[in-house]
């Protein structure tokens, strides 16, 4: 199994840096085009949240992000050192009441682009994965 870790400061800018980390862990680790746009989003978008909700936009806390790469999966995984939250009761934002809310939708979003995802540590750690198939070349990375 293959693992690439980085860790960044809590600002959106460094939103950025998370978009190259995954333009290289394409390149490197040789993932679909068609799930490339799904972790694109789903993985901006947890840190993004990490940042903006877990971190509060404090830049003396770190938002850390792994990638494991194995067969049949990617799994990203990304924390924040904010206090957590309770990931079981979140408003649906697909309920009418909530249409016009400009956010909500992170956790809704991620969900559907995943395969499977998990939060642990009380909210501060999402795993994000996506099912990819075994190289059909016969190569292993």
């Amino acid at each position: 199994m293959n693992q690439v870790k980085i860790q960044i400061p809590s600002l959106i800018e460094n939103i950025r840096v998370i978009e190259s980390f995954i333009d290289n862990s394409k390149e490197e680790f040789e993932f679909e085009d068609d799930i490339y746009g799904n972790i694109m989003v789903a993985v901006t978008e947890s840190v993004n949240n990490a940042i903006r909700h877990g971190n509060k936009f404090d830049k003396d806390k770190n938002v850390y992000l792994t990638l494991q790469v194995d067969q049949n999966q990617l799994i990203f995984e990304v924390e924040d050192e904010g206090p957590g939250f309770d990931y079981e009761n979140l408003p649906d934002p697909t309920a009418p009441e909530n249409l016009e809310n400009p956010g909500g939708r992170g956790i809704f979003l991620m969900r559907n682009l995943c395969d499977e995802v998990n939060f642990s540590e009380d909210g501060k750690k999402v795993q994000l994965i996506f099912n990819i198939a075994p190289s059909q070349n016969g190569s292993s990375n």
